[in-house]
């Protein structure tokens, strides 16, 4: 079972993830990728939900046509895990692969 980060981890985690933003509150990181169009965008949702069954670690997510909305937490420990940190990075390549 997947351990939940301190805060300070999270954070410290994120200075190499900078347009994530950590929810202390939830606890939960949080980003919105824009893209070009709504088809960009489905294609970054389907990359992502690839990785998704693969990884066993699905996120919360919307989308509105060229805007994805993403939250990530592990509900398993109640918190942000390493899986969560993993799945941030692989967004991050995946947008940029895109033009986000």
């Amino acid at each position: 079972m997947p351990t939940a980060l301190s805060a300070e981890a999270v954070q410290t985690a994120l200075k190499h993830h900078p347009a994530w933003a950590f929810d202390a509150d939830r606890p939960a990181i949080q980003r919105t990728f824009r893209f070009v169009d709504f088809s960009t965008a489905w294609a970054f949702m389907s990359r992502c939900a690839l990785y998704a069954e693969q990884a066993q670690h699905h996120p919360e997510w919307s989308n509105v046509w060229s805007t994805v909305s993403v939250t990530l937490t592990t509900h398993d420990c109640d918190g942000v895990s390493t899986l969560d940190l993993d799945f941030a990075a692989f967004m991050d390549r995946a947008a940029d692969q895109l033009g986000s």
